[in-house]
């Protein structure tokens, strides 16, 4: 009781805020979905936000994943839906196709015995179900950036009639590299009547300004307490086993994916062999060194300077002096013999208003030593899981997936028209066990091909203007025979 007490006297509400509701006093047909969904009662984010969502204002609304928040937005969407209407009037973006069937499945158990129709989007399955979703008069769209966009491109989904936009684990759409694709959703929004909220575990940042872009003077509402809190700075270790700690950090990147990041070790050797491990799996990594030689330090040099390294593995005393641009990361890969140093190191990014991570790779004693550091400093440190197998399967490919349904977005008709060629070539590759390690290779070389992409920045936010709707090509194009076919991840 205490520690709640304790945790609601750090939330952070509007200077103009709402009172709290509880499940009695919500309207007649959502008390009915609450117990449709077995709700006794209303979790906080939910009791807190669902007023100013009623209310049609536009919030940030900070809580941590797990916290209830889909129901805080399902709810109020609704009720804001006329369910005469056969048109899409509210739309959720979610970044992984797991978070979209999550949300649909919560929304479809709080929507039953009513009339509402939802309709779940997502890249690498065919189009023919959610096509046959819109047609049958989808209210409710939960999808992800880049197959909305598809859709949209396409002219076979309609913003026109939006009433609500939920933009939901916003940090992760930006992570994932769909921040592109929702500049482009954004010219088919109505500039006018929209209620736009963004629900996300943190708020860096890049995260504001991209609020700044899509809502209508945000206002902010943090549930998370103390544990999580909106600073330039988060800090989060994994515990690693001892061997094979080189093929942990691989996943860790994988799973991070870092625009760039410094990793720094305790030994000249561990960065040399550190460096060799991370540019043999593809990575775009250099190391810095004394043993370097001193035309070798300076190429490397030049790249930090110039921000077109990636990956910069480095000691203490061979990164002193050095300021990457924009650095999203540092990585301890070996945590520091000094406490201060921790701070020496994190410190190198969340610079100049941006945002940052600091993550810690430790063996199960030492992350003992870390917490002590923590308390010292002050710092509210979050462990992570360890990514198995499973996890950075799906994580790759949806990025994949995402990467590739837009490049196909971009080819103009002629190149529609001449990839048609290889049509016949990939249903038999498709369908040949023994022709699999051809996919993957072409699969693997493109995926690590975009690994060494510049990251993508924001754009200033501009005066808000209202924007026309891109038309429509004259012809569309159409994905080759093989791309209805389900791919299994």
């Amino acid at each position: 009781m205490e520690e709640n007490k304790k945790s609601e006297e750090n939330n952070i509400e509007p200077a103009d805020a709402l009172a709290e509701i509880s499940l009695a006093d919500l309207p007649p047909a959502l008390r009915t979905a609450c117990e449709n969904a077995g709700w006794e009662s209303l979790v906080p984010v939910q009791a807190k936000s669902i007023p100013y969502l009623l209310a049609g204002r536009d919030m940030m609304v900070q809580s941590r994943t797990g916290s209830g928040k889909t129901g805080a937005y399902i709810l109020p969407i609704m009720q804001k839906i006329d369910l005469h209407q056969n048109v899409a009037q509210a739309l959720v973006l979610v970044p992984t196709r797991e978070l979209a069937l999550q949300v649909s499945r919560e929304a479809q158990m709080l929507v039953a015995g009513s009339e509402l129709r939802v309709a779940v989007v997502y890249g690498g399955v065919g189009y023919a179900a959610q096509l046959e979703a819109f047609r049958a008069g989808a209210q409710l769209v939960v999808g992800t950036p880049g197959r909305i966009l598809d859709h949209l491109l396409k002219d076979a989904l309609s913003l026109d009639h939006l009433k609500i936009l939920i933009f939901d684990e916003a940090d992760r759409m930006l992570s994932m590299g769909f921040y592109p694709d929702m500049v482009k959703i954004r010219k088919y929004v109505p500039s006018q009547g929209i209620i736009s909220s963004m629900f996300s575990a943190t708020f860096p940042p890049q995260v504001i300004r991209l609020s700044s872009q899509f809502l209508r003077k945000p206002e902010l509402l943090s549930l998370s307490g103390n544990q999580v809190h909106i600073a330039e700075i988060e800090h989060a270790y994994y515990v690693v086993p001892g061997m094979r700690k080189e093929r942990s950090l691989v996943r860790i990147l994988e799973i991070e994916n870092p625009s760039s990041a410094i990793i720094f070790c305790n030994t000249k050797d561990t960065v040399h062999y550190l460096s060799v491990v991370l540019k043999r799996f593809g990575y775009d990594a250099d190391e810095l060194s004394s043993d370097l030689a001193q035309s070798a330090r300076e190429k490397v040099m030049a790249r930090v300077k110039r921000g077109a390294l990636r990956f910069l593995v480095a000691t203490d005393v061979a990164a002193r002096g050095i300021d990457i641009p924009d650095l999203s990361h540092v990585i301890q890969y070996e945590p520091p013999e000094d406490p201060e140093a921790y701070i020496h190191r994190a410190g190198r990014t969340g610079r100049m208003g941006s945002s940052g991570v600091a993550i810690s790779l430790v063996a199960e004693m030492e992350k003992f030593k870390l917490h002590n550091i923590a308390r010292f400093y002050n710092i509210t440190m979050e462990e992570r899981p360890l990514p198995d197998d499973e996890e950075i399967e799906r994580v790759v490919a949806e990025r994949i997936t995402a990467l590739l349904e837009a490049r196909l977005r971009s080819r103009d008709n002629l190149e529609v028209e001449r990839m048609q060629r290889f049509v016949p070539l990939a249903r038999n590759l498709a369908q040949a066990e023994e022709e699999l390690a051809l996919i993957t290779m072409l699969l693997d070389d493109y995926y690590q091909q975009t690994l060494h992409a510049p990251p993508v920045q924001l754009a200033p936010v501009a005066e808000q203007q209202p924007e026309q709707k891109p038309k429509p090509p004259r012809k569309r194009p159409r994905p080759g025979p093989g791309h209805k076919k389900e791919r299994k991840y």
